[in-house]
């Protein structure tokens, strides 16, 4: 289960956008944070708490395959992102950080910015708290809910290989 604070941002946000290019000569995840979302919103990362949710339009993700953009949201804290589609690069670049993201176009439709939300992962769940609706999406399957609880593709693997 995610549960935070919503931020709202609008279609085509592109990996330029989540991580500038001016800051890929550094692949620390802490150093990327700082720089999260700072071309789409210059007080993200001053407004961000742990947990927070990222919602958004279509195409979130679009752009380069940099695993950059899903590392610099996932560092900042963010706790999940909802959109109403994904660039297919960026959704697998974010399953194998170990990044939750959802698809659903109804919640990201109704979700403004300080709503709050809760995401439950497993039974495909999603329910605005400020509003008080709900809406499904197609839960995660187990080995997706696995490597996310893992902390990624790389960690999920080096615990099958040890059992």
């Amino acid at each position: 289960m995610v549960k935070g604070k919503v931020h709202v941002f609008g279609n085509d946000v592109n990996t330029d956008e989540i991580i500038p290019a001016r800051y890929l000569n550094r692949t620390d995840p802490a150093f990327l944070a700082a720089h999260c979302m700072e071309d789409a919103d210059a007080d993200f990362v001053k407004q961000a708490e742990r947990g927070d949710i990222i919602v958004a339009g279509e195409n979130f993700g679009c752009g380069s395959s940099r695993e950059h953009a899903p590392i610099a949201i996932k560092a900042a804290g963010i706790g999940c992102v909802v959109a109403r589609s994904f660039a297919r690069i960026f959704f697998r670049n974010a399953i194998n950080i170990g990044l939750p993201i959802v698809t659903c176009p109804e919640a990201a439709d109704d979700a403004r910015p300080g709503h709050e939300m809760a995401v439950d992962l497993a039974a495909g769940r999603l329910t605005n708290t400020t509003t008080g609706r709900t809406f499904t999406f197609s839960p995660f399957t187990k080995e997706l809910q696995e490597i996310i609880a893992a902390g990624g593709l790389m960690a999920f693997v080096k615990i099958q290989v040890e059992r």
